[in-house]
């Protein structure tokens, strides 16, 4: 660790701290920035795979892809595997993370036992759930590098099978579709079965399907494994499929060849071009590169003003909703903002907030154990994802449609997570991502303010 501090030395005091990395997986746009920046590419090994105590040590720069590829010959897979191969871990636990395995093992960060955290006055400091620096180590999620980086991580995996049976099952309304999932996290099953997976896609209001997924030790009789990450699409197999079997590989990759659905902006889901189009480049850091070069240079921007399109606004989001308020937000999401389809994703805190148990030092305040992303211990939500752009009506303004859905959220009881566009007024931020605790806890461990704060990188871009 003596490397990065050095790095961090060297940077003239006043001078603002960020990483210097070309990556990234976030939609919010970032002010242009000069001077050094600390490079941390190094910082992405898989230290150590413990298959006797399910742990796992790895860097904070490390891909889940990577992660994986490395627990995976020990029969292991981390709690929570994000959709995306180009996640980092350090990235899934300071910006958080979901998955199909959240409604029973919650976030990435829940199943951190410790971390190395370069903080923003220079130190290293080891981070636990009931040490000296449990205020840090409760504060990281969704704090987005504004109190620190982590350089390791300490995380507990869980035992995986070969394979993940599938079953697509159809509602005809939120409501139905949201009885379904109360009842499987509640239960763990649903109709008598078991039920390791779930998540869901709706394409309108009267056609929504839950997937629930069930490990497998070998393929059942009568079915053949599927391969999506050729020609064929895994969202669209939904619509046409009751019953589904993938590896386990492919399963915690289904949505990274096609970017969940969003390979389809690009043409990668046309016939015709999918033929040709590298099998190598079908993935979502590939699409996510197409995304930088449109922001920097707007040449569909142009095409589209060129005939006399109107300009359109980026409505990107992961929200979370309270279960009993989910009907209400996806009625309301369908008849208000022209986007689909759109990703469901149940959730819930583990049933111990840190892997011994521990709540990171002292009781949380109504029962919230991770104050910067207030979820409350014991309640139901789902995550709603949509990623797409509508177009600016007359008399509207770029922003206006994000901050319909920022009010209805809010409204409902929800929070939405911070990776792409937020409006918030500073108020407003300060009290839906537990401002007060925030200020103490970067007073302590950036008290010259090296570090963008929090709302100056998720709201003003900073």
């Amino acid at each position: 660790m003596a490397g990065i501090r050095a790095q961090y030395a060297a940077i003239p005091r006043g001078e603002p701290v960020r990483l210097a990395k070309r990556t990234s997986n976030l939609f919010r746009p970032r002010a242009a920035t000069t001077g050094p920046g600390l490079d941390v590419a190094a910082l992405d090994r898989v230290i150590a795979v413990d298959p006797v105590a399910r742990t796992a040590r790895v860097q904070g720069m490390t891909t889940y892809e990577h992660l994986v590829d490395a627990t995976l010959p020990h029969g292991l897979m981390p709690f929570v595997v994000p959709q995306l191969k180009t996640i980092t871990l350090g990235g899934a636990v300071t910006g958080l993370g979901i998955e199909s395995s959240s409604f029973r093992n919650g976030l990435p960060h829940e199943s951190v036992r410790e971390m190395e955290i370069l903080t923003g006055a220079g130190e290293v400091v080891r981070a636990t759930p009931d040490g000296e620096h449990a205020d840090l180590f409760r504060t990281f999620p969704n704090s987005y590098g504004s109190l620190g980086y982590a350089l390791s991580l300490t995380i507990d995996l869980e035992p995986v099978h070969p394979w993940v049976v599938l079953h697509h099952v159809r509602f005809a309304s939120a409501t139905d579709a949201t009885g379904a999932i109360e009842e499987v996290m509640t239960t763990g099953a649903y109709a008598g079965e078991h039920v390791d997976f779930v998540d869901g896609v709706v394409f309108t209001g009267t056609e929504m399907y839950l997937t629930l997924g069930s490990w497998a030790d070998r393929v059942p009789d009568g079915q053949r494994p599927s391969d999506y990450t050729g020609m064929d699409v895994y969202y669209r197999s939904i619509q046409h499929r009751t019953t589904d079997v993938l590896s386990v590989r492919d399963y915690l990759w289904r949505w990274d060849t096609d970017w969940f659905w969003c390979s389809r902006a690009f043409g990668a889901q046309s016939p015709r071009i999918r033929r040709l189009w590298p099998k190598k480049w079908l993935r979502s850091d590939v699409y996510w590169k197409l995304i930088r070069f449109e922001n920097t240079y707007h040449v569909a921007a142009w095409v589209d003003a060129r005939r006399g399109q109107p300009p359109r606004e980026r409505v990107v989001q992961d929200v979370e909703i309270p279960v009993a308020r989910l009907p209400e937000f996806i009625d309301w999401f369908l008849a208000e903002v022209p986007i689909e389809p759109i990703w469901l994703c149940p959730i819930r805190l583990r049933d111990k907030a840190t892997p011994d148990g521990a709540n990171g030092g002292g009781e949380p305040a109504a029962g919230i154990p991770w104050p910067l992303y207030p979820m409350h211990a014991g309640e139901q939500y789902v995550n709603v994802g949509f990623w797409s752009t509508v177009p600016i009506e007359p008399g509207r303004a770029d922003g206006d449609v994000n901050r319909l859905i920022e009010a209805a959220v809010d409204r409902l009881g929800g929070h939405k997570s911070l990776y792409s566009d937020a409006f918030y007024d500073r108020e407003s931020f300060d009290a839906l991502y537990g401002g007060e605790t925030y200020a103490i806890v970067k007073k302590t461990y950036d008290p010259d303010g090296r570090l963008p704060s929090l709302y100056d990188k998720a709201v003003r871009a900073r």
